[in-house]
């Protein structure tokens, strides 16, 4: 029986007509002898027929739509419906690179006491250009439990991108899914995740970042104010928590 690296995507409105190019990143992955991927989208505020028919007709794709909940409730739906053994995020509007998949299942499979993963992601640009995204990319190889939530604790910038995150289910179960914020759900699991287990920072290129107007990181509240405030003071609570239990088991 092949083993399974379930692909989550969250969709909106605005994010649809980026999905036919996700998925061609999708189909020109090559896996590891032995794996599959599974592809949850779900449509946040819709349903089933909002994405397009050749991309349902897969049968490596698996569809929901939900009432609107935003992006923590949407990709934690997605998630529900999941059969894989490690977890993938990959937002509508991105596209992997190839190889991006192969080398987060070859990386957990080496080293098994490494939790997650993350990797350099180029933003791709509207005119389809390529610039490389950084605060500082840490050094290729391991990501020592608590190192990426000091860094954020005091800057409120994540070290690396969480849009390019590969979890082991288990892990994210203990997690309970994302948090149910407007946004910022996905640094919020990379924060929960960076104290609960040790990471790994892959140093190829693994995500193509787009950036549009559209984007939920364009949004006129997403780098202050009280939303901000609010959701950075749930992610530090949540951090915080997990850190404490971790920190005593």
């Amino acid at each position: 029986m092949n083993r399974t690296i379930s692909i989550v995507t969250p969709v909106h409105e605005a994010a649809v007509e980026f999905l036919p190019a996700a998925f061609t990143s999708l189909q020109a992955q090559e896996l590891p002898h032995g794996w599959e991927w599974e592809w949850l989208i779900q449509v946040d505020g819709g349903n089933e027929t909002d994405v397009p028919a050749d991309i349902r007709a897969d049968p490596c794709v698996k569809v929901g739509g939900n009432r609107r909940g935003g992006p923590g409730v949407a990709r934690t739906l997605a998630w529900g419906r999941s059969h894989g053994e490690l977890v993938k995020v990959l937002d509508a509007d991105d596209i992997l690179p190839k190889g991006a998949l192969g080398r987060d299942i070859e990386t957990l499979e080496e080293n098994p006491s490494v939790g997650w993963t993350v990797c350099r992601v180029l933003d791709l640009m509207p005119d389809g250009t390529l610039q490389h995204y950084t605060l500082g990319d840490p050094e290729p190889g391991p990501l020592i439990r608590g190192e990426l939530y000091a860094y954020w604790a005091s800057t409120h910038r994540p070290m690396v991108h969480p849009a390019s995150l590969c979890i082991r289910e288990t892990l994210l179960a203990e997690i309970g899914g994302w948090m149910a914020l407007p946004a910022s759900e996905d640094t919020a699991l990379l924060m929960a995740l960076d104290v609960m287990a040790d990471g790994w920072f892959i140093g190829e290129a693994g995500l193509h970042y787009r950036k549009h107007p559209g984007q939920t990181t364009a949004h006129p509240d997403h780098r202050g104010g009280a939303e901000w405030e609010a959701r950075m003071g749930a992610i530090r609570k949540h951090a915080d928590a997990l850190a404490l239990r971790h920190s005593s088991a």
